[in-house]
């Protein structure tokens, strides 16, 4: 393959491209047009070079309004539980802190409709992308995925728990801390059946429940299966799982859900079975969602900033274009205590 002379990006031409591709010139002019004939691993490989030179080529793919010095995209990947919501009231928190955070940056902010569910997915999310960098909210069963793209493009950053081996820049709260502080102030209240709702699948929601675990077994109170019921994170799936948990006698005397959407649905179902909340059962959600200060009674919740995650990610992928490595960080979490956990 001939050395492509890159004197300047915006001299590049198709002749040049073609020959660091090693393809001829209609295959490039081809897979600029997006065009089927061109198989997508080499239409793949052209556009890294064209965007790594900056010539135009795919006229719909956005580039940003005039004046921006950076383009940021915003990636909501698939699967399960909370990462298919986006009406989610906690990512539009989310998505509002990285909006004013773009601003502040002079960024452009783009919310993608892509949702990959491989590595594959991963890949071409990234290289059909003309942003600056990709926002990723939640990984779902992608953590592998995200390592190996790790590898070839640092130019993402994601919203989501955080793993020991990861090999990228995540951004989250400590969701083991939260999932503890919320079970044992229900422990120290004197509630000894403590049901978990949630989806464990889902990462971040599998990390509160290993808090919960935790502050069972230091308060001295077993821990049982039974009492981990799933929920999606949405209010009707929450309020069916609870209802389903009652017809079936299981006894409990508090709720630590893993999100307040959780919460709330199970306040719906404890009201409509004639349970008193607080009196019969404490509940506590996590998020800090608004909605959360306006239900009746007014919810206990895990606090995670949103706003503060927005700007940190954005940060966190802006910095990095200037050469600085970016590094993960846990946001810290704070209980809320309102009417709901009665104490």
């Amino acid at each position: 393959m001939a050395e492509f002379d890159p004197v300047s990006p915006k001299s590049a031409r198709l002749e040049d491209i073609a020959r660091e591709a090693g393809v001829s010139i209609s295959t490039v002019s081809r897979a600029l047009n997006d065009s089927p004939a061109v198989r997508r691993r080499t239409k793949q490989a052209i556009w890294k070079i064209a965007r790594e030179y900056d010539y135009e080529f795919r006229l719909s793919m956005p580039k940003g309004p005039i004046g921006a010095e950076a383009t940021i995209a915003v990636v909501v990947p698939a699967p399960q539980a909370r990462e298919t919501r986006v009406a989610d009231p906690f990512f539009l928190e989310l998505l509002a802190g990285i909006a004013e955070a773009a601003r502040e940056r002079t960024a452009d902010l783009l919310i993608s409709h892509i949702a990959p569910t491989s590595a594959d997915d991963l890949d071409y999310a990234m290289t059909t992308s003309r942003a600056t960098g990709v926002i990723f909210i939640g990984q779902s069963s992608l953590h592998d995925a995200f390592n190996a793209l790790a590898e070839r493009d640092q130019r993402f950053v994601v919203w989501g728990a955080e793993f020991p081996d990861a090999r990228y820049c995540s951004i989250g709260s400590d969701n083991v801390a939260g999932g503890r502080r919320a079970t044992a102030h229900l422990a120290r209240l004197g509630r000894s059946n403590v049901l978990f709702l949630g989806d464990v699948e889902a990462p971040e929601a599998e990390q509160r429940y290993r808090g919960y675990r935790l502050a069972l077994e230091e308060a001295g109170l077993p821990v049982r299966e039974e009492l981990a019921v799933a929920a999606h994170f949405d209010v009707h799936s929450a309020e069916a799982a609870t209802r389903s948990a009652l017809d079936r006698g299981m006894v409990f005397d508090a709720i630590f859900a893993a999100s307040d959407l959780i919460a709330i649905g199970a306040i719906r179902a404890l009201t409509r079975a004639g349970l008193s909340v607080p009196g019969n059962v404490s509940v506590v959600g996590y998020d800090n969602i608004p909605a959360a200060r306006l239900v009746t009674p007014r919810l206990t919740t895990i606090d995670q900033d949103a706003n503060l995650a927005g700007r940190m990610l954005v940060s966190r992928l802006i910095d990095a274009q200037g050469g600085v490595a970016p590094t993960s960080d846990r946001l810290e979490t704070s209980l809320l205590i309102r009417e709901s956990c009665g104490g």
